[in-house]
């Protein structure tokens, strides 16, 4: 007999309920797409405590009765308060080694290994009833308890309803079928509004009822694992989402906002193919410069710009150059964007608090030859990255700064020695994403000479050379803009810029030398180089750089 069939005889013969309010609640739990324990309750067609009971019993766990909880002061002092939260477990008893936590989901059992790791001991599960777990916990952390598990819907919400799931679902399909990284739901007085950023440039597609907030929003916090109760602070989470025969991992963040909740939701593709630093427009005696250096033995490889400008893409294509059997590499990411086979991937989890900088130590207990930093948040990170880097290890990561000679500035700022970044740090690539003309539509022109002069072009050096513009056609949906290339700013440190980091100089003498010294392309010059080939326009370049 199956656990389900075993859970509705135990039911019956418990006289829990009869055969009719049984069907009725099997009839809901599957238009709900919800267990069929929460169905009973949300249905009031049976006592909480009594259908929970039944359920420890079927899945052979220990049961948590409200009335008679008493929770041990040592087994509370064993989690801290914000894990006990994010992982919606209450430690109640802590005896003869074990520490016991009371859930409200058997499918939940897998927090134990979590909670295992951070209090140091065996950890085991038993089962307690969703209204009581969420007001114990609440009392607990002093604050809202989550409402909602991951990946599973609470059958009392709004965004069970049919409409909603299919509204959700239609979004993010249409956003991956037109090549969206992002979609923006945001909220207005009267109206939502729906986006997706294309190609680096945001489109509106959809204009909602503001009436569907409320479950739109429900609907796509249930699907992130976030607290649909919670309202008034941000939240981040994660959604993955099957579509076309694809597994998208989709990063969600929630931010209050005047009229209700934004929500921006980061579509990942798992798998895409990884693009090769040629197809990442890289190219010319940068790429070969590049590839020297990423072959060195050790040393800091830094990759900066803003959110979303091709930082890890242009990383993963290294590390595909220097993935070799006889080379160990490992990683540490924010999230696993991209499978690699042969490359050791390690996923940061702030809730057990497995974050950079103790993936970073444990890494190198394992003997690597190359490590991958996702990103340098805090002083940290960045010093064990240094000593990593000092003691015989090739590190590559990355920053959030807007030009290369800036990253060194931000390494010191952070609380580094200016004498360390000097010693370890060998190159600073700094780079954005240029949309690429539509092949289909784009036209060539004759650019005047003010259109010229605006990116630093002498009108009278390119000769009978014709730029193309954009146009628009269906293929391109009349935007004349069709892909991204990137433009590429590579910094190497010689030995006058490492005694001038030595000196701790400013970051605009830094930048000086290496242009004035011809060891250094501006973005603004390689994307002058990507003009002149045909591959984007000088409207695009301006309003990607003209800011810097």
């Amino acid at each position: 007999m199956s656990g389900s069939d075993a859970f509705r005889r135990l039911l019956l013969e418990g006289n829990i309920l009869d055969a009719d309010r049984l069907a009725k609640a099997d009839n809901a739990a599957k238009a709900r797409s919800i267990p069929l324990e929460r169905a009973i309750v949300a249905l009031a067609l049976a006592d909480e405590t009594a259908v929970w009971r039944s359920l420890a019993k079927v899945h052979g766990l220990k049961f948590v009765d409200p009335q008679k909880l008493v929770i041990q002061p040592e087994a509370q002092q064993r989690i801290p308060a914000e894990q006990i939260a994010q992982n919606e477990a209450l430690p109640v008893l802590f005896k003869d080694g074990t520490l016991w936590v009371a859930i409200d989901d058997p499918q939940r059992t897998f927090v134990a290994d979590t909670l295992g790791f951070i209090a140091g001991c065996a950890v085991q599960c038993a089962l307690m009833p969703p209204t009581a777990l969420r007001a114990q916990l609440r009392r607990f952390s002093g604050g809202a308890a989550s409402a909602a598990t991951p990946g599973k819907p609470a059958a009392e919400d709004a965004s069970a309803d049919a409409p909603i799931i299919r509204l959700v679902g239609k979004t993010i399909e249409e956003a991956l079928e037109q090549r969206a990284s992002d979609i923006h739901v945001e909220p207005f007085e009267n109206r939502i509004r729906i986006r997706y950023r294309i190609d680096g440039v945001l489109r509106e597609v959809a204009s909602l009822d503001q009436a569907l907030l409320g479950p739109l929003t429900s609907r796509l916090k249930i699907m992130a694992g976030l607290d649909i109760a919670e309202k008034r602070k941000p939240q981040d989470g994660r959604i993955s989402f099957r579509a076309s025969g694809r597994d998208i991992d989709i990063r969600t963040s929630v931010l209050p906002g005047n009229h209700g909740e934004t929500i921006v939701m980061r579509l990942l593709d798992k798998e895409r193919g990884l693009l090769s630093l040629e197809a990442l427009g890289f190219e010319g005696a940068d790429r070969e410069r590049f590839r020297r250096i990423i072959k060195r033995p050790n040393g800091i490889v830094l990759v900066t710009g803003p959110t979303g400008s091709g930082k890890t893409t242009t990383l993963y294509g290294a590390l595909q150059e220097l993935n070799r059997p006889d080379v160990k590499i490992i990683t540490a990411e924010d999230p696993v964007e991209f499978n690699i086979r042969g490359i050791n991937q390690c996923q940061v989890k702030s809730r057990i608090g497995l974050s950079f900088a103790r993936i970073l130590r444990a890494m190198l207990r394992q003997a690597p030859n190359i490590i991958l930093v996702g990103e340098i948040r805090d002083r940290e990170t960045a010093e064990i990255a240094v000593q990593a880097a000092l003691t015989g290890h090739l590190v590559f990561s990355t920053l959030h700064t807007n030009d290369s000679a800036s990253a060194i500035t931000r390494l010191i700022d952070m609380g580094v020695k200016p004498f360390l970044v000097s010693a370890s740090v060998q190159a600073i690539m700094a780079q954005r994403l240029l949309r690429t003309l539509c092949r289909n539509c784009r036209q060539p022109y004759q650019a005047g000479e003010v259109e010229l002069r605006s990116i630093g072009i002498d009108p009278g050096t390119i000769g009978a050379t014709q730029l193309q513009r954009a146009v628009g056609c269906d293929q391109c949906e009349q935007t004349g803009y069709r892909g991204r290339l990137g433009i590429f700013e590579l910094l190497e440190l010689d030995t006058s810029l490492r005694d001038m980091t030595f000196r701790n100089e400013p970051t605009v003498r830094l930048r000086e030398y290496a242009v004035q010294s011809g060891g250094m392309s501006t973005l603004q010059q390689d994307g002058v180089r990507k003009v002149l080939s045909g591959a984007t326009t000088i409207q695009e370049l301006l309003r990607v750089t003209a800011a810097m």
